[in-house]
């Protein structure tokens, strides 16, 4: 019985023999034209050439500018006065906190105030009326100091209830929360009637006018890449060009990867979370290109049309690579110095005799 592993195995083996006879043979995809005409076509031939090498890494847009919005004090939410997805400008009110804890901490600020400044006047009184005794020498110097020490007193608790007083009139403006920049309100955290806790996020807002791209590269591409480089990208059928801003030199303890944040034209319109395809160029190496015009699909295997030096077309199948601004990177199938159809007609077939139209390289 035979073991239907070897299949795989054999058809694995024997491609590159395939594309090999495909040198010196016709395909029989295509079969022989047995109504050979004359077609006009661009011919090209094939050369090596540098061509850059990629790697590209998914991506995120990204606001550099957002925070998520929260309460300095608690309290219970008394309102929300915007909602997701509005614009909203720098100070602008966005949630108030019931103050009531807030109001009765003021009260007892003022209240300590008040007492503490009393009593202040009444010890500068006894300092200006028993300074002059002591000058008269109609006091002992004891009793001095003692009315001296007194005064210096009243004067520090006016200053530490002056600031208990200032800290709790701060604690009264929190309640008032306000826009600290002018962006878009993305998401919503709570409700009216919730209870806030400091650091508790309530908002998050986006400036949408400051944005970048970041992703996560492994070392070997990392090491490869400088600040301010170019870097090629598409976003939404978009294709956009950035400039490396930040390389992040210590990397993710879990991916082993770093981040790379790159920059974004300023003239387009872009959002924050949008997916992005990052090329980077990693080198240059010599390969076979071809434009993907040339390329033709007869049932379902790619392949081109070679001029013979009879300008004779035959069909030949390929191998491709990575293909990157209407030009394709050719494994196999291809050797230097053939010449190709770039822009073959539907109806192009084998045996066909061509009539040159245009001449060059690729």
């Amino acid at each position: 019985m035979r073991n239907p592993s070897i299949r795989p195995l054999l058809l694995a083996l024997a491609l590159p023999f395939v594309l090999a006879a495909c040198h010196h043979a016709d395909s029989p995809v295509t079969g022989q034209n047995t109504d050979a005409g004359t077609v006009a076509a661009e011919v090209m031939t094939v050369s090596r050439s540098n061509q850059a090498e990629t790697a590209s890494f998914p991506g995120t847009v990204n606001a550099i500018q957002q925070i998520q919005v929260a309460s300095r004090i608690m309290g219970y939410v008394r309102a929300i006065h915007v909602d997701t997805g509005e614009t909203v400008k720098r100070g602008q009110l966005l949630v108030t906190i019931d103050p009531s804890d807030i109001q009765g901490q003021v009260s007892m600020a003022s209240a300590a105030l008040a007492q503490a400044e009393a009593a202040l006047a009444d010890a500068r009184t006894d300092y200006e009326r028993f300074g002059e005794l002591y000058r008269e020498e109609a006091i002992p110097k004891a009793q001095w100091d003692k009315i001296r020490l007194q005064y210096a007193v009243a004067q520090q608790q006016v200053n530490a209830a002056r600031a208990s007083h200032a800290t709790a009139e701060a604690q009264m403006s929190y309640a008032a929360i306000r826009a600290p920049f002018s962006g878009v309100i993305t998401q919503r955290m709570t409700s009216q009637g919730a209870l806030a806790a400091p650091g508790q996020p309530l908002l998050m807002l986006v400036n949408p006018e400051h944005l970048d791209v970041q992703t996560q590269v492994p070392e070997d591409v990392f090491g490869k890449l400088r600040t301010g480089e170019k870097v090629a990208m598409r976003i939404e059928n978009r294709d956009v060009t950035g400039h490396i801003t930040a390389l992040v030199s210590a990397a993710d303890p879990a991916t082993h990867t770093h981040l790379v944040k790159i920059s974004l034209p300023e003239q387009q319109t872009f959002d924050s979370g949008q997916f992005v395809q990052v090329n980077f160029m990693t080198g240059e190496a010599k390969g076979l290109r071809i434009p993907d015009s040339a390329i033709v699909i007869r049932a379902g295997i790619p392949g081109v049309f070679i001029v013979d030096r009879h300008d004779t077309a035959h069909f030949r199948m390929i191998r491709t690579g990575e293909s990157a601004s209407g030009m394709t990177v050719i494994t196999a199938g291809l050797t230097t110095g053939e010449r190709i159809v770039t822009h073959p007609a539907v109806s192009l077939a084998t045996g066909d005799h061509i009539n040159a139209t245009g001449a060059g390289n690729v």
